[in-house]
């Protein structure tokens, strides 16, 4: 069994191409085979001679190849809402193809609600959602123990008003998630 893992973060443009986030894929799961199939070594040598690199299909075929020896994975992308726009619709295209040709593969997705209508419509209708309520109590504590350690570490820089001010707009944009 393999557990592999995309975080995706908007701030990273560059790691962020479809191909390099594939790629990582490819290289978790050849770090946890039994054994790296022939043709993983001979198409990364290739590309290492010359040219564009690997492009998406063959990168994704080599995912494919790679999991194919692996009798269980676990496939999790934390913050799929976070893959650039411009991105989206070519890396679910990529794991659905993975999925249709990997039975072995299990795929967890994490994400915020506005995502799922693009999930569902690119991806798959019959996924299981769980929706994930933020509790405003857990925040409220959190913020409060920060800002009495910093209260602590520099008296006096911290306002009633400008501590509920802060704890305020955080609930405020937790809510909106």
């Amino acid at each position: 069994m393999a557990v592999i893992f995309l975080y995706c973060d908007y701030q990273a443009e560059k790691e962020q191409s479809v191909v390099n986030m594939i790629g990582s894929l490819v290289r978790q799961a050849a770090l946890r085979a039994q054994r790296i199939p022939s043709e993983i070594k001979k198409a990364f040598e290739e590309s290492k001679k010359g040219g564009d690199g690997l492009q998406l299909p063959e990168m994704v075929k080599l995912f494919i190849k790679v999991i194919g020896s692996i009798e269980l994975v676990y496939l999790c992308v934390d913050a799929v809402d976070e893959v650039l726009p411009e991105n989206r619709l070519e890396f679910f295209r990529a794991l659905r193809q993975i999925i249709q040709e990997s039975p072995n593969i299990r795929l967890f997705l994490t994400g915020r609600l506005h995502i799922r209508p693009e999930l569902d419509r690119n991806l798959t209708k019959t996924a299981y959602a769980i929706q994930i309520v933020v509790d405003q109590g857990d925040i409220t504590k959190y913020l409060s123990k920060k800002m009495d350690d910093d209260h602590d570490q520099y008296p006096g820089l911290m306002t009633d008003d400008l501590r509920k001010f802060i704890v305020e707009t955080i609930l405020g944009k937790a809510s909106e998630m």
